[in-house]
This record gives structure tokens, sequence and C-alpha cells, in this order.
């Protein structure tokens, strides 16, 4: 995990099951809060696909980003719980 700061914005650079992820925030974001959503991010994947890799994020956008809508709002944090993000694509699934 590495941190890079500017005067209005940082940049989180992380590794999750072989998915690299950069994560661009405000000064004032808490970088663990994202840390930790990412980590959640993964475990919703991982759970989904069964050991998530780059060529599931690559076919299933769209799936992706049902999760991605699930857990963040605006740019912001808005859902960290593992289950209603996992619940909110297998509905998605459903409907297929």
């Amino acid at each position: 995990m590495e941190f890079e700061d500017d005067e209005k914005q940082k940049l989180i650079k992380e590794v999750h099951v072989c998915l690299y992820f950069c994560i661009h925030v405000d000064i004032n974001d808490n970088k663990l809060a994202y840390l930790e959503a990412t980590q959640k991010f993964v475990e919703v994947l991982n759970e989904y696909f069964h050991s998530v890799c780059e060529l599931d994020l690559v076919f299933n956008f769209y799936k992706v980003y049902t999760v991605v809508d699930q857990m963040f709002l605006a740019s912001e944090i808005c859902e960290t719980s593992y289950t209603k993000a996992f619940k909110q694509l297998l509905m998605l699934q459903s409907l297929e």
C-alpha cells in the first residue's frame, strides 16, 4: 500500500488478490476508510466470482458497476455492509 499526498488530494495505491487499485481522494478524507471499503469491494467480488481476476472485471463490468454503485455514491462511501452489496449482485443475477 502506498500513499502519495498533495496539497489538496491523496492517491492511494493498493493490491488485493492480484488486482491493483488506485483511489484518488480529498486530503480531508480518511485513508483507512477507503482502504477498508476497497477490501469489502474485493471480498464481494471474490465471493461472487469464486476467486476474482482481471478477466472477471473486464467481461462482467456491469456486475462490477452494480457493486460500485451500491457501495459508493458521488465518490463517497455509502455502504460498508458486505451482505447488502452481495445481495444486490445476486438479485441482478436472478434477473438475467
